[in-house]
């Protein structure tokens, strides 16, 4: 049981020198700095979405609804994307690898897969961007109608 302890605690005494430089998390969490050069809050891109949530109503369970969120880059330099997730596995989102220029607009296209949900649904999806702040959310929701017993 020693031997197992101290090599679990191994790799955290080794990783503990203070010698090491402290690895700032700022290019992180802006997907754009892929460099070390900051840029200014007032230069920063801005994701402007039409909207911020879709309503898809009602839909019978199993079936896919797929929607384009539509933004458009407000700011004053590229807006990089660097991901989308969702709060589950039953909705995906897909987004432009290119950077969306200064004026041009852009799409995330979202499928929400109901297999196995039911009632009321709000499946919130967040993109990583180098926008200021540098999360941005919007949402899907409905409601999810089971088959009835028999059918």
């Amino acid at each position: 049981m020693k031997k197992v302890l101290l090599f679990a605690l191994l790799p955290l005494m080794i990783s503990c020198n203070n010698n090491e430089k402290e690895v700032s998390t700022d290019l992180v969490n802006n997907a754009n700095t892929a460099s070390e050069e900051k840029v200014d809050k007032a230069d920063a891109p801005v994701m402007t979405l039409e909207e911020e949530a879709f309503d898809f109503g009602e839909i019978a369970q199993g079936e896919k609804v797929y929607h384009s969120f539509k933004f458009t880059n407000t700011g004053k330099s590229d807006l990089i994307i660097a991901s989308a997730s969702a709060t589950c596995g039953c909705t995906v989102p897909t987004w432009p690898e290119k950077p969306i220029a200064p004026g041009e607009s852009g799409e995330i296209e979202v499928v929400f897969d109901s297999k196995g949900k039911q009632g009321q649904q709000n499946k919130q999806v967040t993109v990583l961007a180098n926008t200021q702040p540098g999360t941005n959310v919007f949402a899907l929701k409905g409601t999810v109608v089971a088959p009835e017993k028999g059918e």
